[in-house]
């Protein structure tokens, strides 16, 4: 089975305790609330040939983008969303794309999923199992799980 194609300019519909998130990863409060309070687009570029993916976020806030090829460990810089760097990886679990992040807190990561025109997210950290739900993006620190969901703009 092919996988399936990620590219496309995806727009924020929703999102569920994400400050909770946030905080396990101790991002300082003022921040918080203003990350809270953004409504993030993404735009990726996938080459399913290659494995090479861009994923950009944009906000009116600060803008975060990631470059790499998929299976193979890079240096991102974390900066933007929160201070830190890791040693990240993305690479297929079926038909989702699987992140595992290693640094400072130890056990965080993420994973894109399509339904539809539905692009889910779900971001974790710690030794939690990791749970989907549909047409959700869910985010994980701590134990703590935070969706998002964004709709592919046609």
């Amino acid at each position: 089975m092919s996988k399936p194609n990620y590219s496309g300019l995806y727009h924020m519909v929703s999102q569920e305790n994400f400050e909770a998130y946030l905080a396990a990863l101790d991002v300082n409060f003022a921040l918080r609330k203003v990350v809270c309070m953004l409504k993030p687009s993404k735009q990726i570029e996938h080459d399913a040939n290659t494995g090479h993916m861009k994923i950009k976020t944009m906000t009116t806030f600060k803008n975060f983008d990631m470059d790499f090829m998929l299976g193979k460990e890079f240096t991102e810089d974390l900066g933007p969303v929160d201070g830190r760097k890791c040693q990240t990886t993305v690479d297929w679990e079926g038909d989702k794309l699987l992140c595992v992040q290693r640094g400072e807190k130890e056990g965080r990561g993420w994973t894109h999923w399509l339904e539809g025109n539905l692009l889910h997210l779900q971001r974790y950290w710690g030794k939690a199992e990791r749970k989907m739900w549909s047409g959700q993006k869910e985010l994980r620190v701590k134990n703590v799980v935070a969706k998002q969901v964004f709709k592919k703009v046609e």
